[in-house]
C-alpha cells in the first residue's frame, strides 16, 4: 500500500516528536535508530526514507524540542513564573517533557556543528523575542537586558543540570534547586 505525501509528513512528524522526547530523556547516544523507530511505531528500515542520517534527525528533533519547550515571557510576572516552574522538582524529573537545553546541552557540545547551530539559533530567537518587547529601550539598556537574560537562563539551566546529576533521592538535588530558585527570585525582584 502506497503512503500518501500527507501520511509521510505525519509519519515524519511522529518520528521527530518521539525522538525529541527520547533524546531529552536519554541523550543522543542513549537512543538507537531501531529503538527510536519502534517507539514511534515504525520499522527500522523506514528511517532512511525520512532522514539522511541520525544526525539529521537529531538536528530536527532538537529544533522541535526547543520550540516545543519554549515559553513566551512578557514582563516580570512571566519571569517569576518561569523561575518557579523551571527550578522545580517536577521539571527536574520530567526530562522527556522538560527543557531541551537542560537535557541536551552537554550532548550537543559533542555533536556536529549542525546541532550546535540549532541550539544557538533557538537561544538567539528567544533572546531576540524577549528583547523585542523593549522597543523603547536604549541600546545600552537592551545590551544590559540581554546579558541579564543570558545570566538568568544559564544559572537556571545549570541548576537543573547539576540537580539531575545527583541521586534522585538526594537532599542535595532539592537544595540546589531551592537555593538557586530563591537567589534568582531575589535578583529579579530587586
Amino acid at each position: 500500500m502506497k503512503v500518501t505525501k500527507a501520511q509521510a509528513q505525519e509519519n515524519r512528524a511522529r518520528i521527530v516528536e518521539v525522538a525529541a522526547a527520547l533524546f531529552r530523556e536519554r541523550g543522543y547516544d542513549g537512543v538507537g535508530v531501531a529503538e527510536l523507530m519502534a517507539a514511534a511505531g515504525f520499522t527500522h528500515g523506514g528511517f532512511y526514507k525520512h532522514f539522511k542520517s541520525k544526525a539529521d534527525l537529531m538536528a530536527e528533533a532538537a529544533a522541535f524540542g526547543l520550540t516545543q519547550t519554549a515559553s513566551e515571557s512578557d514582563g516580570q510576572a512571566a519571569i517569576l513564573e518561569f523561575i518557579e516552574r523551571y527550578l522545580s522538582r517536577k521539571h527536574r524529573d520530567s526530562r522527556s517533557e522538560g527543557c531541551t537545553f537542560a537535557a541536551l546541552c552537554g550532548d550537543a557540545a559533542r555533536q556536529p556543528d549542525e546541532i550546535k547551530a540549532t541550539f544557538a539559533e533557538e537561544l538567539e530567537n528567544r533572546l531576540t523575542a524577549a528583547l523585542a518587547r523593549q522597543s523603547d529601550a536604549t541600546e545600552a539598556e537592551r545590551q544590559q537586558a540581554r546579558a541579564g537574560l543570558i545570566t538568568l537562563f544559564t544559572q537556571a539551566m545549570g541548576a537543573v543540570m547539576l540537580s539531575r546529576a545527583m541521586p534522585d533521592d538526594s537532599p542535595l538535588a532539592d537544595e540546589i534547586l531551592q537555593v538557586c530558585r530563591e537567589a534568582l527570585l531575589v535578583r529579579v525582584t530587586q
